[in-house]
């Protein structure tokens, strides 16, 4: 039997800017999926750009490689990660004139 654990990165939470998720230490899972729901967007020609991250140290950080397709409408997408040594985190950009997403970002880690 396989062992689970959900995190919630951010809930039902309104941004304007850019930003990044919380670290969290994952070096004993051996798959993670990020899921992004966009509850509302607002602006105009706003975009919502989110790639994994990678960590030694939960400190200094470097792009994984993996992207979320740009975001630009409510809705549901996810995204998964195999190989990604101790910490993964979320760097999000969102891009437009006067934008408000709200967003809730789940990771689900397996061992």
């Amino acid at each position: 039997m396989r062992n689970f654990y959900t995190v919630v990165l951010e809930r039902m939470k309104s941004f304007s800017s850019s930003f990044e998720t919380e670290p969290y230490e994952t070096g004993w899972a051996s798959e993670a999926m990020f899921f992004i729901r966009v509850h509302e967007l607002s602006g105009k020609d706003v975009t919502f750009d989110a790639k994994v991250q990678v960590s030694v140290d939960g400190i200094e950080w470097i792009d994984e490689g993996t992207n979320f397709p740009i975001i630009n409408k409510p809705g549901n997408c996810f995204i998964k990660v195999s190989h990604f040594g101790g910490w993964l985190r979320l760097r999000n950009m969102i891009t437009g004139k006067e934008p408000n997403l709200k967003l809730t970002i789940h990771l689900v880690l397996k061992e």
